[in-house]
């Protein structure tokens, strides 16, 4: 787990502001109080306090436990008045009234992403609770994409740790959540995403493979095109990050496999970066690594917005929400170097 452990270290360093919407969710709970009293994030809990004292309680965690975290409820906020007219300001050429936005504030989720727009808190997770969509849209709403950024995509952090994996470490899997059917410059700006989520997590240069039933044209066909058109693109707009166009998964990732079918390739069957043609590949190939695999499989994280927010699977555990806080703290420091 060196990977994960290097995040939590960085984590512990210098943590964060980091908010979470759900405090009627035990596990979400457990999750903010464990990131707060392990020094990982200085936690924010967004929503009605006594629900989320008496979940709390109901997660048999200890009287004064959540005193280690921020309690914010957006009926008494002094910052509520503010958030609202900047959600105003914002939204108003979308139709928002003031009293709109005065009203919408109140919804835990849009008031947490609005903390962190307004740079009261450095990064946003829920999606223990809301679904995927909303937490999604309310974050491209109101956090933006990133400069030089034209799409928010997903990616997973993939760890191989187990004794029998061949190889160790992590991986970036994208796009597995998100982006349905790409075109070859979506496809290029997943990839341009994910070399950077591989670039601040694994502390890597990445390296990428942006995978396809074909290896160096082996295969004609106009998913073949996509992919290789894709590469193209990350190399006009980033020649230093190493790419393989139009590989399989084998040569991808053993270096045998790669010097047999590409020869001339820069990643040379070393990959840390599989970019996945479409969404059903994408989240059938990170499901495979997890649950055939043995692979722990860390996400769906967000990549593309101006600032980190990350949205969780609604079967996640306190474990998984965990770890999305300390990746959401690194991407925070990221964004400030």
């Amino acid at each position: 787990m060196k990977a994960l452990n290097n995040i939590l270290a960085r984590a512990k360093a210098d943590p964060r502001r980091i908010v979470l919407c759900e405090g009627q969710d035990m596990r979400v709970v457990q999750a903010a109080v464990s990131a707060a009293e392990q020094g990982l994030a200085q936690v924010m809990l967004v929503g009605d306090p006594t629900v989320t004292a008496a979940t709390a309680r109901e997660a048999g965690l200890e009287n004064g436990s959540l005193g280690s975290c921020e309690l914010i409820d957006p009926a008494t906020c002094e910052h509520t008045a503010r958030l609202a007219e900047a959600l105003h300001a914002h939204r108003a050429a979308k139709g928002m009234t003031a009293d709109q936005a005065a009203e919408k504030i109140r919804d835990p989720l849009t008031f947490a992403n609005m903390l962190v727009r307004e740079g009261l808190a450095d990064g946003s997770v829920a999606g223990a609770v809301n679904t995927t969509a909303d937490v999604v849209r309310s974050a491209i709403q109101l956090l933006g994409l990133a400069p030089g950024s034209k799409l928010v995509s997903s990616f997973f952090l993939m760890m191989l740790c187990k004794p029998f994996h061949n190889l160790k470490g992590g991986m970036i899997f994208s796009d597995c959540g998100l982006v349905i059917d790409p075109d070859a410059e979506e496809l290029s700006q997943i990839a341009l995403a994910a070399a950077d989520s591989a670039q601040a997590l694994l502390g890597e240069d990445p390296r990428v493979a942006m995978l396809s039933f074909s290896t160096n044209g082996s295969a004609h066909h106009a998913s073949v095109d996509k992919v290789v058109q894709a590469a193209h693109r990350v190399r006009e707009q980033r020649p230093e990050i190493a790419i393989d166009e139009d590989v399989q998964l084998d040569a991808a990732i053993v270096a045998e496999i790669a010097e047999r079918k590409l020869p001339t390739s820069r990643v040379k069957g070393t990959s840390n970066v599989l970019v996945f043609p479409n969404l059903e590949a994408g989240n059938i190939g990170y499901k495979l690594a997890e649950r055939i695999g043995g692979a722990e499989a860390i996400g769906p994280l967000l990549q593309g917005l101006a600032k980190p927010a990350n949205d969780l699977s609604r079967g996640c555990s306190t474990a998984d929400i965990l770890n999305v806080i300390a990746v959401t703290v690194v991407q925070a420091q990221q964004r400030n170097q």
